[in-house]
């Protein structure tokens, strides 16, 4: 018996035979071409074959995922008609009069590699999307089968690397797991996996000579045995039995108040970065939404979103949530999250370069357009506003002058509009340093725990080379946690956080004797995290 230990995407068990999925990508030659129109005619009936087929992989997703899941697939849709792609690969053909296959795979290693640098995980997920859509041009244009065969008892998926459409087109009746080398948590084959309830392991070292042996995925050590011995095979099936208890006993806490034994309340919220995703809230019970990521609406885009375009999109979203809390977190943008009409530069150090509430700043009218959309759409539901990456109250002041001229504004061009709550992301050690300054200028805190930890440990957490270093659990990041808390409760205003530790549930009894007033997780981690709380004495 071999043990192999990677990163869990998805807690459960798995028992059952290997089956190694190894792309049929081919070899992708580089070759003249005479006639230049008709090779960009074939890139575009290529290109609209693959719109038609996402539109057709889309309304299997929903079946399968839910809008939330299938989401992606409108998404890889948009990026096919990204005008930076296109004409990259148009360029390729005219520019070296080459075949359209090598443009296509030229241009989507080039985007791929430019979001795989990328210093946030969100985009590091969507190098995996660009390689996907690339391959389906591909495919296209070379005529090949997009079916994908699974034998027929259920089978552990072993792969360097599985795309979102491939995981759909996968009959899941006939999975067990998903075990892979490349990937990351916040990719869509992650939350797919998430969403389905099929455990999943990333980062193991996969072998083609694996195929066909019997295997185990632990899914809660992030480990895989490879032949396991029947010792081991019975004490997970065991292990199995009660998973799959345990999780029909949370639907028990459906309609329910998150609080505990002795009338500790907590608010449980959940993290969005789209529309599509309210959905995943409302059916995991959440009590609103703690954070939705807008920057979301300016990277779908190849120009800056209009007023009424972003107002449109806080409308509904204020709208779908009825009276349920909505937290908008404002444009957190920087050089390691690049659009082209920004005009942002390479930095060496994005994570602490020119983003976020920086660009705010510097760029005012950008701001402006973007708070005029938000206290219109604060009309139509219960709505706050949260300023990212803040380190100073001069921050504040700056953006309370800008507030007073956008009310004006509003009342200039006679547009209904109200005065969202304020709150601070609490993300910079800084912040938590001059929390207690801070409070005077906001309603409410919510802790970014993700950067906090890696400014307090001067650890990336998107470096894998350090993973040892970067340690949420870490006492200093606790002692900083409880100087926010004690900060807030002391001025009066509430505290959350939003972060990954929200839905850590090993942490979760302390938070919440620490005297956190909200949490904010991922939706699939409501219902777990609520239990949690409402059985705490």
């Amino acid at each position: 018996m071999d043990k192999y230990t990677g990163k869990a995407l998805y807690n459960g068990i798995a028992i059952g035979k290997i089956l190694f999925y190894k792309k049929d990508n081919g070899n992708i030659k580089k070759s003249a071409v005479d006639d230049i129109n008709g090779e960009l005619n074939r890139f575009e009936k290529a290109k609209e074959a693959s719109v038609r087929q996402l539109k057709e992989l889309h309304k299997k997703a929903v079946l399968e995922v839910g809008e939330t899941g299938a989401a992606i697939f409108e998404v890889h849709a948009m990026m096919l008609q990204d005008e930076d792609y296109n004409e990259s690969i148009r360029n390729i053909i005219i520019g070296q009069g080459t075949n359209a296959e090598f443009a296509v795979a030229t241009t989507g290693n080039n985007f791929a590699k430019m979001f795989a640098g990328m210093d946030d995980a969100y985009f590091q997920a969507r190098s995996v999307d660009m390689q996907d859509i690339s391959d389906r041009i591909i495919s296209n244009l070379m005529g090949k089968s997009f079916e994908i065969t699974l034998e027929s008892e259920p089978v552990i998926i072993v792969a360097s690397e599985i795309t979102p459409s491939e995981t759909i087109r996968m009959d899941k009746s006939k999975v067990a797991a998903f075990v892979t080398h490349h990937g990351s948590s916040n990719s869509h084959t992650a939350i797919f996996a998430r969403t389905l309830g099929i455990p999943a392991l990333m980062g193991v070292n996969v072998k083609e000579e694996w195929d066909g042996k019997k295997a185990v995925v632990d899914g809660y050590t992030g480990t895989l045995f490879v032949g396991p011995d029947e010792d081991l095979v019975r004490h997970m099936k065991l292990k199995q039995d009660r998973d799959i208890h345990d999780r029909h006993l949370l639907n028990e806490f459906i309609g329910k108040g998150t609080e505990t034994k002795r009338g500790k309340k907590v608010k449980l919220y959940n993290n969005i970065g789209s529309i599509s995703d309210i959905e995943s809230v409302i059916l995991n019970d959440a009590e609103g939404i703690g954070l939705f990521r807008s920057e979301f609406i300016y990277l779908e885009k190849n120009r800056f979103p209009t007023e009424d375009e972003q107002f449109r999109v806080y409308k509904k979203i204020c709208e779908r949530m009825a009276d349920k809390k909505v937290v908008i977190r404002t444009l957190d943008i920087g050089a390691d999250k690049k659009t082209g009409y920004f005009n942002l530069k390479d930095e060496d150090n994005p994570a602490m370069g020119y983003r976020a509430i920086r660009i705010c700043l510097k760029e005012p009218e950008i701001f402006k357009v973007q708070l005029r959309a938000l206290f219109r759409a604060a009309c139509y539901g219960n709505l706050s506003i949260m300023y990212p990456m803040i380190t100073s109250t001069s921050e504040m002041i700056q953006i309370r002058k800008l507030i007073d001229e956008v009310k004006g504004e509003l009342k200039k061009n006679g547009a209904a509009y109200s005065v969202p709550e304020q709150g601070i992301m609490i993300e910079t050690p800084a912040a938590a340093l001059i929390s207690d300054e801070l409070a005077e200028y906001a309603d409410f805190f919510n802790i970014g725990t993700n950067d906090l930890t890696q400014y307090i440990l001067a650890a990336s957490y998107q470096n894998e080379k350090i993973d040892d270093f970067y340690n949420p659990h870490h006492k200093a990041v606790f002692r900083m946690i409880q100087m926010v808390i004690n900060n807030a409760h002391k001025h009066g205003k509430r505290v959350g956080i939003c972060g990954e530790l929200a839905g850590d549930s090993s942490v979760t009894k302390r938070l919440v004797r620490m005297g956190i007033d909200e949490l904010s997780v991922a939706p699939m981690m409501t219902l777990k995290i609520r239990k949690i709380i409402c059985e705490m004495e």
